[in-house]
């Protein structure tokens, strides 16, 4: 069996949990994920600790949050007045929507805060700032 290298196309099954145990994604009951090793299309941290894997092997691995989705930014909440906000928009905290960007781009935000004046929304990716754990299986390698 030859290890798997940056490049290559691989096919992996996965667990992915938080420090408390809960998960927060997985791969069970679907198709294995794939993708290309060292491409950027996966988190960083698990992009590496998938080089030197054979088809068949599993393993555990913990990503800390500068190799996952990075810290937590402040700059990534804004405070708008409630008023731009159109009334049918549901505004419940963790509610996700889209912000349209100046240049006609959407970008995901989180409902994160809301007050009769004013409502704060979190540009941040929900799993920023959380140490992440990994059960993968190596299905496949192209």
């Amino acid at each position: 069996m030859t290890q798997v290298k940056a490049g290559d196309t691989v096919k992996i099954h996965y667990k992915g949990t938080l420090s408390d145990g809960s998960v927060f994604d997985s791969s069970e009951g679907r198709d294995p994920l794939e993708f290309t090793v060292g491409s950027g299309e996966i988190i960083p941290g698990l992009d590496t600790a998938l080089e030197g894997m054979e088809v068949g092997e599993e393993k555990t691995v913990e990503i800390a949050a500068d190799e996952a989705y990075g810290q937590h930014d402040p700059n990534g909440r804004q405070e708008i007045p409630r008023s731009q906000i159109p009334e049918d928009i549901p505004l419940d905290i963790g509610t996700a929507l889209q912000m349209q960007l100046p240049d006609g781009r959407a970008m995901p935000v989180t409902v994160a805060e809301v007050s009769e004046e004013t409502v704060v929304l979190d540009a941040n990716h929900p799993l920023a700032g959380k140490d992440l754990t990994f059960k993968v299986e190596m299905v496949e390698k192209k």
